[in-house]
């Protein structure tokens, strides 16, 4: 992710997520919040031997939220850090996994040292990384949303009522490629940051605005919103322009370590308790 993006996503998340959590309660959350599932359930994963692992370290950073940040005590935090805890207890190894915070320029150097077993921190899943790492599945993909004014909703299926409509997108970005590959009759507005195209929904400027659904899901929660907009169709997910999503990467030699996470994810969408994560971290749906 770029430096604009984190910056743009650690503002709105310090200021909407208290007040997001606060004002959904476990079953109107429940409702309120969809929570995709990126693991084939039909997928059989044997239960992995870990007996002889003396240590399993999983190495983040602290500027991703909010996957992996830290909370306004200092402490480390987020989607990854809970998850990670929760592969290692269904492992069975909790007390012999650590989790370490260090700058993400710094991440692979430290698995390539062996002072961890396993990244995880939204390191890109690519060509270039694949020679490099083995990978887990994919446990989380991002989602590419439109926004509109609440009065001013777009008719769905969205690609088919494109004409005449001006949708806002933020100048270079993946989504301003995304948005005119999918959606070719949309006439496209690029602006060069976020919060100058938000502005520019609200004051009705553009129809939509075309963006990560992530970032926009806390916007939407935020006083900056104001509850003007909403989310209109989708979610849109490309590996082509957004990625392949979010996995956890180990040493090439340790694939039994990248299977062993595959069959711990598994286990804890198949026992609902990946939705308490969604729940506990993604209180307005990105999905």
């Amino acid at each position: 992710m770029g430096e604009e993006f984190l910056r743009w996503l650690r503002f709105v998340l310090c200021a909407c997520v208290g007040a997001a959590f606060a004002s959904l309660g476990g079953d109107a959350a429940a409702e309120s919040v969809a929570t995709p599932n990126f693991v084939d359930q039909h997928q059989r994963i044997a239960k992995p031997d870990l007996s002889s692992r003396q240590r399993i370290r999983f190495l983040t950073s602290t500027d991703y939220p909010p996957f992996n940040f830290l909370d306004e005590r200092g402490r480390l935090t987020g989607f990854n850090i809970d998850l990670s805890k929760a592969v290692c207890e269904e492992l069975g190894v909790l007390a012999r996994c650590q989790i370490e915070a260090l700058p993400f320029a710094d991440l692979v150097p430290a698995l390539r040292r062996g002072d961890g077993e396993a990244i995880i921190a939204g390191l890109a899943m690519n060509a270039t990384t694949r020679r490099e790492f083995a990978f887990s599945q994919p446990y989380f993909r991002y989602p590419a949303r439109f926004l509109v004014r609440r009065d001013r909703a777009m008719a769905t299926p969205i690609a088919d009522h494109m004409d005449g409509k001006v949708v806002g997108v933020t100048a270079g970005s993946s989504h301003a490629a995304m948005l005119r590959s999918f959606f070719p009759n949309a006439e496209v507005q690029t602006f060069p940051d976020r919060l100058e195209a938000l502005s520019a929904v609200r004051q009705g400027k553009v129809d939509a605005y075309f963006g990560d659904g992530v970032s926009l899901s806390f916007w939407l929660e935020s006083d900056a919103a104001d509850k003007c907009c909403v989310f209109a169709d989708g979610p849109f997910l490309s590996d082509r322009f957004l990625g392949e999503g979010l996995s956890v990467a180990v040493a090439p030699s340790d694939t039994a370590l990248a299977d062993a996470v595959d069959y711990a994810i598994a286990q804890l969408v198949a026992k609902g308790r990946m939705t308490e994560l969604m729940l506990r971290y993604f209180p307005i749906s990105a999905f």
